[in-house]
């Protein structure tokens, strides 16, 4: 679904990926993991179109995502945003209808509201909460409001940022569980960034370490404790001493 290849970007002298080659299989989900300021925003950001590489290729379904139509391209994705970005003047409804309500996947309000109530339910959120504003909300509820979101207008592709930054360890547990769910019901691609190893571990299929600008490693979740590079083992295990240089 995604292929990319020799993927460079700076930021003046700031060098931030210097050659990433990653691919991404239909129907997986593949995490990238890595420390803060590695770069792992930035690849989303380019696959989507919204940071422009200076060298490299990005191609989703054989298509280079430079050259695709904007509103047909944008329309194949969904994403759950860090820190939920929900917008506080709308009601809960309108925030996971927000596409269905403008844009080529523009519907009716009626058909709207009842796809946005029937994605509450998907993620455990009842249709009394549609009509709440989200400074009502706790943040797991916010979260699951998120997805929701992501999930609404059926995306062929799904991005995670950080899915359970700020989240108790009972509700990331639910929102991890959650995510796999659908990502399997859906049938959809997911890329998720994060730094929680519990994370990866419940919604991985493959993992990819991005350390340095590069993909230090790449491979299946069920061989990652065995992976052999050190960047890699010294994340995974949190150790203050390795390759990576901790921020003093």
């Amino acid at each position: 679904m995604i292929e990319i290849t020799d993927l460079h970007k700076a930021f003046g002298m700031n060098t931030v990926l210097q050659g990433v080659d990653l691919k991404v299989e239909t129907g997986s989900s593949t995490v990238i993991i890595g420390g803060s300021g590695t770069g792992k925003s930035v690849l989303l950001k380019c696959i989507l179109g919204l940071v422009h590489p200076d060298r490299g290729t990005i191609l989703l379904d054989g298509e280079d995502v430079t050259r695709a139509e904007r509103d047909a391209f944008l329309a194949k994705f969904g994403m759950l945003f860090q820190g939920g970005a929900l917008f506080d003047s709308m009601p809960v409804w309108q925030n996971v209808a927000f596409r269905l309500l403008r844009g080529s996947l523009k519907r009716p309000v009626a058909d709207a509201r009842e796809i946005a109530i029937e994605k509450l339910r998907r993620v455990g959120l009842s249709p009394d909460v549609a009509g709440k504003f989200p400074a009502e909300l706790s943040g797991g509820m916010q979260k699951r409001v998120g997805l929701a979101r992501a999930i609404a207008a059926d995306p062929q592709v799904i991005f995670f940022d950080e899915p359970t930054t700020g989240l108790d360890p009972i509700m990331a547990g639910v929102i991890n569980a959650l995510i796999r769910e659908i990502v399997v019901e859906m049938g959809a691609t997911a890329m998720t960034i994060t730094h929680d190893m519990t994370s990866v571990r419940a919604i991985a299929d493959r993992v990819a370490m991005l350390h340095g600008g590069l993909i230090r490693w790449e491979g299946p979740v069920s061989k990652m404790d065995n992976g052999d590079d050190a960047y890699l083992q010294q994340f995974i295990t949190g150790a203050a001493d390795g390759p990576i240089e901790a921020v003093r």
